[in-house]
């Protein structure tokens, strides 16, 4: 079985890309192996089908290089902290056995990823236990780090992705249903993304940069204290 470098959860097909598609498209650049978990089909999108979403998450998966996309298929505005889905994220977590976890903030707009955030974390803890659902050999993850969605505070680490923005852009404009009202069809109604959403990510990864002088950069959150060797 091929493992992962990086298993990246996600509630809904987009939101690992809106919070570091840059920082995805720099690791499987270097070779990296990283695979995205999305939690749910987004059914209760109010543009765009499960399916026009799957097949924008799977031309997104390609121009970020990733080895693989799966969906655990919960339900969409759905997600509550429970046995069942702990169990299937944990099982995700024990297939691919990657080295590293990341997963939505905890505090967003959103309560989907406020959940995925608390589901995620629940099961990489799990996970290590041996005797939780032995079927599974268990897994440690080394660290997970947590990516920002709709809403912003002030991350522990971030990544210069400058060199593969275009990556990212590419990758969120797959989402054509989701971020572009003039393609989203007949039937589509205004909401925060088709309005400009794109224009305001692109704002949030300029300021995260300029912490550094980085023209774009993403930013993450570790629960743990960040290690060096020495300064």
């Amino acid at each position: 079985m091929e493992t992962l470098d990086i298993l990246i959860f996600g509630a809904h097909p987009d939101d690992a890309e809106i919070g570091m598609g840059g920082t995805i498209a720099k690791h499987t650049g270097a070779g990296l192996k990283l695979g995205i978990c999305d939690l749910t089909l987004a059914e209760m999108s109010s543009n765009g089908t499960v399916e026009s979403r799957q097949m924008e998450a799977q031309e997104a998966a390609r121009e970020l290089g990733l080895v693989m996309r799966s969906n655990l298929k919960l339900p969409d505005r759905g997600l509550f902290l429970t046995p069942e889905p702990i169990e299937r994220i944990v099982a995700e977590i024990r297939k691919w056995r990657p080295r590293l976890v990341f997963a939505p903030y905890w505090e967003d707009r959103h309560p989907d990823h406020i959940a995925c955030s608390k589901l995620v974390q629940e099961a990489v803890f799990n996970a290590k236990l041996r005797r939780y659902k032995p079927e599974l050999p268990a897994h440690t993850v080394e660290e997970t780090y947590y990516y920002f969605i709709n809403d912003v505070y002030e991350p522990d680490v971030i990544v210069d992705v400058t060199a593969v923005y275009d990556r990212k852009t590419a990758a969120l404009k797959a989402y054509r249903t989701q971020f572009d009202a003039a393609k989203s069809g007949n039937d589509y109604v205004n909401t925060p993304l088709n309005q400009g959403y794109l224009e305001r990510v692109e704002a949030r990864d300029r300021l995260l940069g300029q912490k550094r002088l980085f023209p774009y950069a993403e930013g993450f959150v570790c629960k743990a204290p960040y290690v060096v060797d020495r300064f």
